[in-house]
This record gives structure tokens, sequence and C-alpha cells, in this order.
């Protein structure tokens, strides 16, 4: 990373953009100061920030301040369009020392209508989350004879790494909002939402599979829903009009496992004082889901062998062979292969149960699909408890993006419900998250220190704080963004009391 050589007043318009994008409110209220600091400190005048929306290849105004507001309207470029569309396509910014000639310069917003461009430089960076684009800032200031704008280049792109974060997370609000509104989702809750390629790919697999009478394996971490992708295979099979039966192995004690999978005959045992049906007769010809399959013990696991393999059983006590036609979905949590290896699961079972196996992905790996999780419970328990609550506030949904979420699917759920019981005005606000989703503030953990070096720890701090992001938590990738070592990022991050396993991937 380039040596920090900026100015006083340079490094005073960085804090204060800090400070405007940590408070409370809307994304676009923190935008805006954000360019009038750069307008106000700096001379950098007529600013706009745009984002890019990759499903429509479109590039929006989101905010923008000029001379005159009540003469702006709102702006929409295609890729490739403008300096803006030019910078947004190839991901490099554009400075253009005197605008008039400049023939890329669209001037579509109307904010120079009535100026001399000849007067006027002109600055476009794009904003990267990652190593993806997601929008861009433009500003222009005052013509001089000195052409080079390297300095005002790199002072912006400390900005953008400032709010890109924000941004993104805007951008993925509005493409769930559309992907919403289009597909119609509902309230159900048995459907497997979800926008993020991994998502995608499960519910291609789902749609490969339904048909089928195949065994199907759903692994992955506790509470990311392989129950409702269970559910959605039913669904989407020509069984779907016959039962949906669930059972938890891990929930049964040993001894009545059994029978509660294949049933049992009078007599059988003491306490059975008549003859009961186990699940897979009530399955019929539907679907049986065995959660938590990796917790069958040894007897049950010969038994679900034989049904796999001869589609038959006996009850518990009796003679008499029973056939079944019953789906068999299985899910578990837990590695099957490495408990083959330990034998305590058996290799035949897990190969006729690995026929077709789909990785449900845990929640910090599904990106955009966090917000549209929180919207879809958001609805959901509003209607459940009769309150108006419709909308999620920015800080709130920085705290989602930023969060690990160890509880997966399931803690998001609890997350939201809580942040809905809360909830007064009819939107829920960061405080109403549970307290490990709150992130300590940069002035509280900057406080008392003198006004430079508190102006630099916070800038500082801001830039760590997004390589971590970046990296997922990683501080030696972290250090690699930032074109330092390790050990100094090590240092940074105890320094300034950084949580950084809130931004672990893993």
């Amino acid at each position: 990373m380039p040596k920090q050589d900026f100015t006083y007043s340079q490094l005073q318009a960085l804090h204060e953009i800090s400070v405007a994008l940590a408070k409370p409110g809307e994304l676009e209220d923190s935008l805006k100061a954000t360019l009038y600091i750069l307008s106000d400190r700096l001379g950098m005048k007529r600013g706009m920030i745009s984002i890019l929306h990759r499903d429509l290849q479109e590039i929006h105004t989101l905010v923008q301040v000029g001379m005159d507001n009540s003469d702006i309207n709102p702006v929409t470029y295609k890729m490739g369009e403008g300096i803006t569309g030019r910078v947004v396509e190839t991901g490099r910014p554009i400075a253009v020392p005197q605008l008039d000639k400049e023939p890329l310069f669209l001037n579509r917003s109307g904010l120079r209508r009535n100026l001399n461009r000849t007067d006027l430089a002109f600055l476009c960076v794009p904003i990267k989350y990652g190593d993806e684009v997601v929008g861009a800032i433009s500003v222009d200031r005052a013509a001089q004879e000195d052409t080079d704008l390297s300095e005002e280049v790199r002072l912006l792109e400390n900005v953008t790494n400032l709010i890109a974060t924000r941004v993104q997370n805007r951008r993925v609000v509005e493409e769930n909002r559309r992907l919403r509104d289009s597909s119609s989702l509902s309230n159900i809750r048995g459907q497997v939402l979800g926008s993020s390629p991994v998502m995608r790919q499960v519910r291609l697999l789902i749609a490969q599979v339904a048909d089928s009478k195949t065994t199907v394996l759903l692994t992955g971490e506790t509470g990311t829903g392989k129950g409702l992708v269970a559910n959605a295979i039913h669904l989407s099979s020509p069984r779907k009009d016959y039962p949906f039966i669930k059972v938890n192995c891990g929930a049964i004690p040993e001894s009545l496992i059994e029978s509660e999978l294949f049933g049992h005959e009078k007599g059988a045992f003491t306490g059975a004082t008549q003859q009961r049906a186990g699940r897979f007769e009530a399955a019929g010809a539907g679907t049986i889901l065995l959660d938590e399959v990796g917790e069958l013990p040894a007897q049950a696991q010969v038994k679900l062998l034989r049904v796999l393999q001869e589609r038959e059983f006996e009850r518990v006590g009796g003679s008499k062979t029973i056939k079944t036609n019953a789906r068999v979905i299985t899910a578990t949590n837990r590695d099957l292969e490495a408990e083959v290896a330990a034998g305590r699961f058996r290799a035949d079972l897990f190969y006729r149960l690995n026929v077709f196996p789909i990785h449900i992905p845990p929640l910090r790996e599904r990106g955009a699909d966090i917000l549209m999780l929180a919207d879809h419970f958001t609805k959901i328990y509003s209607k459940e408890m009769g309150k108006d609550v419709s909308r999620i506030d920015t800080p709130s949904i920085d705290m989602m993006m930023a969060y690990h979420w160890p509880g997966n699917v399931r803690e998001l759920e609890n997350a939201v419900e809580r942040a809905v019981l809360l909830a007064t005005d009819g939107v829920i606000h960061s405080h109403l998250l549970p307290p490990s989703l709150q992130i300590k503030s940069v002035e509280a953990r900057t406080k008392g220190r003198g006004k430079l070096e508190q102006l630099l720890a916070a800038y500082e701090m801001e830039l760590i704080v997004d390589a971590l992001k970046d990296a997922g938590g990683n501080q030696s990738r972290a250090a690699q963004l930032l074109g330092t070592s390790k050990r100094v990022i090590q240092y940074k991050v105890a320094k300034y009391e950084i949580d950084f396993r809130k931004f672990r991937s893993r």
C-alpha cells in the first residue's frame, strides 16, 4: 500500500466522512454528507455516487449534490456509457484536467449545464467491494495549471474504501427486492430462498433429483435449512400429494428408534400393549426424511440398509414382511466419511445414502441471501405478531452483513423475530438486534487520543476493518491487501480492539 502522505485537511475530511458513515440513519444521508464534506473541505464540487445493478446491467444515481438541487434529476447509464459507465465497466479511475476536452463526458445529470467546462477538472473513481466494482463516485474541482490529479484520485480511492461496504449492502437489498417482486415470493416457510450462486446450485440439484426415486443425502451445518430443502424436494416431486414424514434420529432413545421407524407388534416388548405402525408405513408412497441419520445405532443401521436395498422390513416382534415405496431423504451435520473411518457408521450404508449428495452452505457463504432471508422473516413475524414492521434500517443491514452467523439461518430467524417483537416504529433498528451482532463504534475505540492521533487512528482502523471484511477475518490475507505484514495487522487489531472473528468466513 502506498505511503499515506495526505495533508491535515485531507485527513480531517477522511475522518469526518468516517464519523458520518458511522452515525445511524439512512444510507443516502451518509453519502450526501460524504459529498458535502468533500465539497466544503477540499473544493470537490458537484459530486455524484452511483450504484451498479448487476441484474439490470445499469448504473443508477444513488445520491448527488450540486449548486441547485432542485435542478437535479436521477441519472442512469449503461455499462461503458459516458465517463461513469466506462469507469464502472473497466474498474479504473478517469481524471480529466479540463472537462471541455473530454468527449466521453455527457453531463446527463445537468449539474454543470450553466458552467464553463474549461474551468473544471473532473474525477471519477470506481467503488470496489473486494475485486468487484459496485459503483462509482465522481466530483469536479477548479481546473489548475498543474494537470496531475493523481493525489485527488488516491484520496477518492480511500473514500471509496470507506463507503464500499454500505454501497454493496444497498445493492444487495435492491437486487433482492427486485427478485422478490419478480418471483412473487410468499411467506411460506418451506421455500428455499436465496439468489446467491451456491443456493442457485442447490435449487438446480433439487430440480434434477425431485422427479426420481433416488435416495438423497443432505449435508451441512446445524441451522442451514436441510429440512426445508428436503421439503422442497418432496413438494417438487410426483409424491407431493402423499405424506412427508420427518424423523429426528438424534431425538429418539436408542431403545425406541427401531420401533419408531418400523413399528412393532403387540407384546413385542414391555409396554407394547397394541400393534403400532412405524414411520415408514406412515409415509406410504410419500417421502421420509431421516434427520441426523449419523445418530442411528448399529442395529437400526442394519435395518435401514435392508430397506434401501430390498424396500422391505418387519415390525419389531413381527414376522410379516412389509413392502415400502417411500422415497428416503437423509440429513446430517456430521462428516459421515469420518464416521465410517472411525467405525461408528456402516460403510455399506453410507454408500447407499450417498447416491445424490446435496451440500447446504452455511449462511456466511451466502452473501446476498442474508438480507433476502431477513426480509422474509420480518414479513413472517410481523404477520404473526400483528405488527406493521416493514423495513430494516441501514445500520442493521451493515451489522447483518458483517456478522459470521455461527447459528446459520436459524440464528438469523431468531434475531429477526426478537427485533420484530421489540420494534415500536415499524423499523428494525440496530439496537434491537442481539448483542452478538453489536460492533463497537470507531469513536468509542479512539476516545481520549489527541486530535491528529485520533484522525489517523480512525482512518487506519477503518482501512483495517474493511480489509478484514474482504479477507473473511484472515489477518494474513488482510495484511496482503494492505501491503503490510501479518505482525503489523495483529498489533493494530489488538491496539484498536477489533474483533476480527466477526468477519471469519469459516
